[in-house]
């Protein structure tokens, strides 16, 4: 018996069908150690060793995967064909011989690039060692992402307050959004004119020229600045009898793209389906698994996290027979074409993203995949096909017209497709799109010396654009062009950008909040050459060459940290002021209007002499005033961009806001915003008392906090509020704000109030209405969507607080950040519970579970001297100002 180890159940359970009985095919969950998240993990003194802990997650995956190998005759690692994947590899056999689990059990590496049989089998036919150069890289990026955040970090939290983590790779895709958004602000829009003319031929048939010379002097996008300009060219235009002074007619060739690379199916996918990046990743990743088709679980595309757009011989060979099959020999190129990668450190070690079987349509997957599946397999497919078919031939026509003076020279365009080649299957940009004729246009017949008829003139003003924000599209392409990042890194760097809040996606663009210009800007001034772009895509070429064994992976730490490390040391002596004011200088133009030179205007509005400038605090950036403590203006950031820009929302006041006197207590009602956001308070901290607190009610989340008025204060002030007598026990329901937001109680049933009731529904929500939607809260069982059954047990499809999931008995997993219910198919959410449930997920603890914890907690209580009255304050305090952990950037393909 061999045992096989792949990453997920769903690969495990494909593979063990394509193998048979000989071989148990075993499942890790992807990494089952890693190193730990504290200081110390990569010991540089020590050269550069290591310590791995083994993820207590797996700890259930390890034991059955020792417990399998034992008497086994091979343990066959097959994880996925990458560097990630030779590194999970690695870390089973060293854990495996750690336990001792691997005497007399020979052990081997295969790589398969699609989950089909045949490609399975073909690979168990030519077994290998571990790659250990790919694993001395995988090393290598470990180490440097860890002793970059582990080092860079804690530097940022004392030296600029407020700031989140620092990662090797996020902070340069950072400082790009930041630089782009920085040419945005600098930008200054210029004036130029445009003159379009129509004409008609001695046919009279009409089309339009564009003016591009005027006095014999070519015109470029600015060669008219003003309107004056305009009419000087209309003038010119008018005093002169138009003819045509040549026509050049060609023909010309356009070829299509090549098939897919990680970052190129993350650029279309985002450009034609509005995917991100994860979620294309995530959708690929099932594709590459693969669905049942016939009683049969088949991978329908090739491995996709690779740079490399070359295809296998056999490849190539089907999908030009499918070619000629359905469109005919005129559309194959006579040779099949061979394609190279144009991006920095393309390592080329896999094909490009295809088809496995390319005489599986996207119609006939249609009726199989879910609608995302379906179009993204389309998407691949289409690509894959148009890369082998034939160049697609355009006629352009360009006329040029003249007057008898030469003052005026006007030139028309035209094209059509003479053969659409490759464009009769897919369309990949604009100029595509116009070539395919949708923007093109054809011009009427004519020839030289033709007398023209003009027939109007169209002088048009114009301003010149800043360059456009970044997407998810063009930052993946920008990277790769840099040379920086991989391409299993791509979705995971931007992911964190927004979960860190130094960006935000705002119609599908790239906005660096004021956190992440102020990162940018501290490491910009203070750790330049680790931001720079060519020395990280000169760090990751070193990587790749670790890859190919060329380099020692110890040797290129020990260059990186020498040089790392005593940057880091060289902060040490850095005040706050110093670096206040690298930052302020680099960010002035930023958060204050600017005067008729460009500087920024920093005299304050409150007191006489003071200058405005960037302040920290223990929050993060504001402004202040040079003369504090005399004078205590302030401004919040986000206020200073939109009074400048009028751009974003001003940010709310932390000033409290006096709504009016209570009736009942003569005490002020106030509007304050706290920590986790805005409430009401009633009077203040010690009116009733020493100790005494005030009443507080959050406002819920959907209320724009200028609409409360006293009246909605007051409301919010009572709650909870009786709304009336159950009809069928009798007891009272009442109406509330809690954690989550506006809800129903009765006994110890809550139901939440629907956001779209509308925020102040919790205030007026009556009788019939609390009724109903208790009732829906009893039956929502019962309305859960049966998506099959296992083993007899039904699946259901829920909707929970925490968004969509799927249940089988007590196992509960919540559907990952990303995918979308509608159309999740019944192995999907057995693959989900069955990863849910190898963690030990379920409903409920079980009464064993209960007792074992408390014992457990019991032994772990000891003598204590009595605690302070404000013990649990502190403690409290201390957790919610906790640093975050360091960024560690994904690890690497």
């Amino acid at each position: 018996m061999d045992v096989v180890v792949v990453e997920s159940p769903a690969k495990a359970k494909t593979i063990n069908r394509y193998l048979g009985s000989g071989y148990n095919v075993l499942a890790s969950y992807g990494h089952i150690r890693d190193l730990p998240a504290k200081d110390g993990s990569v010991r540089p003194d020590e050269d550069f060793s290591m310590s791995w802990v083994a993820d207590p997650k797996a700890e259930k995956q390890i034991r059955e995967i020792a417990k399998a190998v034992k008497g086994a005759d091979r343990l066959i690692l097959a994880t996925d064909p990458d560097r990630e994947g030779e590194a999970i590899s690695w870390h089973v056999q060293a854990v495996l011989q750690e336990r001792k689990a691997l005497r007399d059990v020979e052990v081997k590496r295969v790589v398969f690039h699609e989950i089909t049989k045949g490609a399975v089998l073909d690979a168990m036919e030519h077994p290998r060692d571990v790659d250990h150069a790919l694993v001395d890289a995988y090393l290598a990026r470990r180490a440097l992402d860890y002793l970059v955040g582990f080092t860079l970090s804690p530097v940022l939290w004392r030296k600029l307050p407020g700031s989140r983590s620092a990662g090797r790779v996020q902070s340069v895709a950072l400082r790009l959004v930041c630089e782009r958004e920085a040419e945005i602000e600098a930008f200054r829009a210029e004036e130029y004119w445009s003159v379009e003319t129509t004409f008609l031929t001695p046919e009279k048939k009409p089309f339009t020229a564009r003016l591009t010379h005027l006095d014999g002097k070519r015109l470029d996008k600015l060669g008219l600045k003003s309107e004056a300009d305009a009419k000087a060219a209309v003038a010119a235009i008018e005093a002169g009898v138009q003819s045509v002074a040549g026509i050049d007619r060609r023909r010309v060739k356009r070829n299509p793209q090549p098939p897919f690379t990680t970052s190129t199916l993350q650029q279309e996918a985002s450009r034609k389906l509005g995917f991100g990046a994860s979620r294309t990743m995530q959708i690929a990743q099932r594709l590459y698994e693969g669905v049942d088709i016939g009683g049969e679980t088949v991978g329908l595309i090739t491995y996709m996290r690779t740079d490399g757009v070359q295809l296998s011989g056999e490849a190539v060979g089907q999908i030009r027979a499918a070619i000629g099959r359905e469109h005919g020999d005129r559309y194959l190129p006579n040779a099949p074409r061979m394609y190279k990668s144009k991006a920095k450190n393309a390592q080329e070690a896999h094909e490009a993203i295809r088809p496995t079987d390319v005489f599986r349509r996207p119609s006939d997957m249609r009726r199989i995949l879910d609608p995302d599946m379906a179009r993204l397999y389309e998407l691949i497919w289409k690509r894959a096909v148009a890369s082998q078919m034939a160049s697609a031939e355009l006629d352009q026509t360009t006329v040029t017209i003249r007057d008898g003076g030469g003052k005026a020279e006007l030139r028309a365009t035209g094209s059509i497709v003479a053969f659409d080649g490759f464009l009769a299957l897919y369309v990949e940009d604009k100029d595509d799109a116009e070539a395919d004729g949708e923007d093109g246009r054809l011009l009427p017949p004519m020839k030289e010396r033709d007398a023209l008829e003009r027939t109007g003139i169209k002088p048009e003003q114009h301003f010149t654009q800043p360059p456009p924000r970044y997407s998810e599209a063009s930052l993946v392409k920008k990277l790769e062009e840099l040379g920086i990042g991989r391409p299993s890194t791509y979705a995971s760097i931007l992911q964190v950008l927004q979960d860190r809040d130094y960006v935000r996606l705002d119609k599908r663009r790239f906005i660096p909040s004021d956190r992440g210009r102020l990162v940018t800007s501290f490491l910009s001034n203070f750790f330049a050459r680790y931001v720079e772009y060519s020395f990280t895509a000169d760090l990751e070429r070193e990587l790749d060459e670790i890859s190919d064994g060329k380099l020692d992976w110890k040797e290129v730490l020990r260059r990186f940290w020498g040089t790392f490390s005593g940057s880091v040391d060289e902060t040490k002596d850095l005040t706050i002021t110093q670096v206040l004011d690298a930052v302020d200088a680099d960010l002035g133009r930023h958060f204050f209007k600017t005067d008729e030179n460009g500087e920024p205007i920093r005299t304050c509005p409150s007191c006489d002499g003071g200058r405005l400038g960037l302040k920290l605090g223990r929050y993060g950036g504001f402004i202040g005033c040079s003369n504090y403590p005399e004078c205590k203006y302030t401004k919040q950031l986000a206020d200073a961009v939109h009074e400048k820009t009028g751009e974003g929302e001003p940010a709310p006041s932390n000033e409290p806001k006096v709504l009016g006197t209570d009736p009942e207590t003569g005490k002020p009602v106030t509007l304050r915003r706290g920590p986790y956001g805005h409430y009401v308070q009633l009077g203040e901290a010690g009116d009733d008392g020493p100790k005494s607190k005030p009443k507080r009610t959050s406002i819920p989340a959907k209320l724009d906090p200028a609409d409360v008025t006293f009246d909605i204060a007051l409301g919010l002030l009572a709650l909870p509020r009786p709304v009336g007598p159950d009809p069928e026990t009798g007891d009272m329901i009442s109406a509330g704000i809690g954690r989550f937001g506006p809800y129903l109680k009765l006994g110890t049933t809550y139901k939440s109030i629907p956001a779209a009731d509308g925020p102040l529904e919790v205030l007026s929500i009556g009788l019939n209405r609390a009724v109903t939607l208790l009732a829906e809260k009893k039956g929502s069982r019962a309305a859960a969507k049966t998506l099959g059954e296992k083993k007899g047990k039904p699946v259901t499809l829920h909707s929970g607080r925490y968004g969509p999931y799927v249940q089988l008995g007590t196992v509960r997993a919540t559907l990952p950040k990303g995918e979308e219910a509608e159309g999740l198919t019944l192995e999907r959410a057995i693959e989900l519970i069955d990863a849910k449930a190898a963690k030990g997920g379920g409903a409920k603890k079980t009464a064993a579970t209960k007792t074992t914890t408390k014992k457990t907690a019991a032994k772990k209580k000891t003598p204590a001297k009595k605690a302070a009255p404000k013990k649990t304050a502190a403690k409290k305090t201390a957790a919610a100002n906790a640093k975050p952990a360091p960024d560690l950037d994904a690890a690497d393909d």
